[in-house]
């Protein structure tokens, strides 16, 4: 509606809805002179005194009246009952009328009984609970002996609606936002918007369209396609988070008949954000899904996984991120002119990261904002930090600090670390430019097990080829994965893969005997669930776009069906004394003052890299008491600690290291 129209239709309504409120101030009149009582001089009201009380809509749309006796199917009765009460509010002499004719000037709401005794086509089912006029909360009864001597009084909302003026109920202010997209969407969320809008428009609308689940891990996008459905069938889109659906049947009652109306008044959609609710919490999940099966109107969910349900029809559509090449053209018009100060990098960082346009934005803004000397850089570091968010909540950031220089393994091994840090860098340009991925999907995740004993560098080894490859690090903890609900661990798992799939970070699974050991012989269905867990694992790994890493100490437990779909295996040994030599030699850092330590007779302790740390922690902490350098003796101590710690006696040929 155009503004000079929308004006119009202003001055229209108000003329309907008086001229409707004169018939009925009419009827009041008529009846209180049947009844021999003299009402004062009738003052035509008007909501405007310029306003003409002719009732003709000119052409225009319905009035606010003739929407809401359509929309809710009000019968003459129940149209009228409304605007008697409406009438009260708008105009003082109808309400001392009401107060004439009920015999106290005190009470001006009208009653059901007035309304039966002079309204034309009564019927008493106009006030049942189960009527629209109850039901969807239009008007409200005091309390009262008798139903049909209860004051009626209009609600407020309804009150306003009818005069012409919206706005969100204020029930539902705290609990439903507004939502309006400012943003283009992708040509691909584009594709998917036209066909919600297109299968909707066949249904021929209706308030009781299927419900639309949009799934994936990218919020601000669905919320923009949704947004975008609205628009093209001219629903405005309301969100609603779903930890904001009361579990109380009564209150969940309430909100689900104060929304109906809402959708009603205002021809709004909602969107349910279901991102952050709690699939464990039975109690809330039952209330979410008698809302969403029970609501009427356009409603939407916005998920990361589907939902079942079973008394309401669904459509869902996943929503992935932007292509590469549509991410290219984000980055494109987000950095304008600073494109060209990537040097050709654009290709790599577009590949790396499947940001959603909003991040790409926000990594763009921060990133420039920040005027470093290396945009690149910048850029990958703000990348970074957008892709966190999801997966912080799922697994332990670890921080990269260690360098190539920190890992000291035998040659082969580090020749395939190093070989592994070269599939991830260029596995874009392998994949894409160069066909691989076109040829096959399968195989193009890239895996590795870091296989051997405690302390022997594993963790370690993960953290350089972070730092390395400039990439996050999260180590996932297994043991709060691993669900004893059947098919639990699988929704855990995906949820985890999916959330690092934005940053392509390094998933580390540290110590993965419990989930990764032998498949055992189906005997039970947990047998045969477990077994299911593991190869859904695998398949997981090998479509993941980044760098899966197991750690274990038990190699020889895993069964030979599962090696073969590793790509890389690194055995990492128990250090000889020439490699614990030179672990020693790297242990302390440059700036902690030492004192005539003896890296050969160190390397007579029998003890991994880890330990070695630990030791070395210990003797700095020890020295610093005493504000000495680190010596021998302090390092004695501390092994007497570590020794006892991890319940191992310390050997003649070891104390030598102490001796002379």
């Amino acid at each position: 509606m155009s503004p000079d129209n929308a004006g119009n239709w202003v001055e229209t309504n108000q003329r309907c809805l008086m001229a409707a409120i004169a018939s009925i101030k009419q009827r009041l009149e008529s009846h209180a002179v049947h009844a021999g009582l003299k009402p004062e001089a009738s003052i035509p009201a008007t909501l405007d005194p310029n306003i003409n009380t002719d009732s003709r809509n000119d052409g225009l749309v319905p009035s606010a009246l003739e929407t809401l006796c359509t929309a809710f199917r009000l019968s003459p009765f129940e149209r009228d009952i409304l605007l008697l009460c409406a009438g009260v509010e708008l105009d003082s002499s109808l309400a001392a009328l009401v107060s004439l004719l009920s015999g106290d000037a005190q009470r001006c709401n009208p009653t059901f009984s007035l309304a039966l005794a002079i309204l034309p086509d009564p019927h008493w089912s106009a006030l049942t609970p189960a009527a629209p006029l109850r039901r969807f909360r239009m008007i409200e009864l005091s309390e009262g002996p008798v139903l049909t001597s209860c004051p009626l009084k209009i609600d407020e909302r309804i009150l306003h609606y009818l005069t012409g003026i919206q706005y969100l109920d204020e029930r539902l202010s705290s609990l439903v936002e507004k939502f309006r997209s400012l943003d283009e969407l992708t040509p691909s969320h584009q594709k998917i918007a036209r066909r919600i809008a297109d299968l909707c428009t066949q249904m021929n609308g209706g308030f009781r369209l299927p419900v639309i689940q949009l799934c994936g891990a990218d919020l601000p996008s669905k919320k923009d396609i949704a947004a975008q459905v609205c628009a093209a069938l001219g629903l405005h889109l309301c969100i609603m988070k779903a930890g904001n659906i009361p579990a109380d049947p009564v209150q969940l009652d309430g909100l689900l008949r104060l929304w109906e109306r809402e959708a009603f008044l205002t021809q709004c959609a909602l969107l349910i954000d279901c991102s952050d609710s709690d699939p464990a919490d039975k109690m809330q999940g039952t209330s979410l899904t008698r809302f969403i099966e029970t609501a009427g109107g356009m409603i939407l969910i916005a998920a990361v996984h589907r939902r079942r349900l079973e008394g309401r029809r669904q459509l869902t559509f996943d929503i992935g991120p932007p292509s590469p090449v549509e991410r290219r053209s984000l980055w494109m018009t987000a950095l304008g002119d600073n494109a060209t100060r990537l040097h050709g990098q654009l290709e790599h960082l577009a590949s790396q990261f499947q940001l959603s346009p909003r991040d790409i934005r926000a990594s763009c803004e921060e990133a420039l904002q920040a005027e470093a000397d290396d945009t690149e850089s910048a850029l990958w570091q703000a990348c970074r930090i957008q892709a966190r968010p999801r997966l912080e909540r799922l697994a332990q950031l670890i921080e990269p600090v260690a360098t190539w220089d920190d890992l000291v393994l035998p040659a082969m091994q580090k020749e395939t670390l190093q070989a592994v840090a070269m599939h991830v860098r260029h596995r874009h340009q392998v994949y894409e430019s160069w066909g691989f991925a076109a040829k096959s999907g399968r195989g193009l995740g890239i895996s590795a097990l870091f296989t051997g004993g405690s302390g022997t560098g594993k963790t370690l080894a993960a953290e350089v080829l972070a730092n390395d490859l400039k990439l996050d690090l999260f180590r996932v903890d297994l043991s709060q994965v691993v669900n004893k609900y059947i098919g639990e661990t699988e929704k855990n798992l995906k949820e985890i893969f999916d959330a690092a799939d934005a940053g392509g970070v390094i998933l580390l699974f540290d110590e993965a005997d419990a989930l990764f050991g032998k498949r055992s012989e189906v005997k039970d269905s947990h047998d045969r669930y477990a077994n299911i867990e593991v190869s859904y694992l695998l398949q997981r790994m090998e479509s993941y776009r980044g760098l899966a890493i197991l750690t274990t100490n038990m190699k020889e437990a895993l069964d030979k069906a599962f090696l073969r779909r590793i790509r890389f295996i690194v055995q990492f040994p128990f250090p000889d004394a020439a490699q614990r030599s030179e672990i020693w030699r790297r242990i302390f850092p440059n700036e902690t003052p030492t004192n005539r330590l003896d890296w050969e007779r160190l390397s007579l302790l029998q003890v991994a890299g880890g330990n070695i740390r630990n030791i070395a922690l210990s003797a700095a902490f020890l020295a610093a008491n005493n504000n000495r350098p680190v010596d021998m003796t302090y390092i004695r101590q501390a092994v007497k600690q570590e020794y006892a710690k991890i319940e191992k006696q310390i050997s003649a040929s070891e104390m030598a290291a102490f001796n002379g």
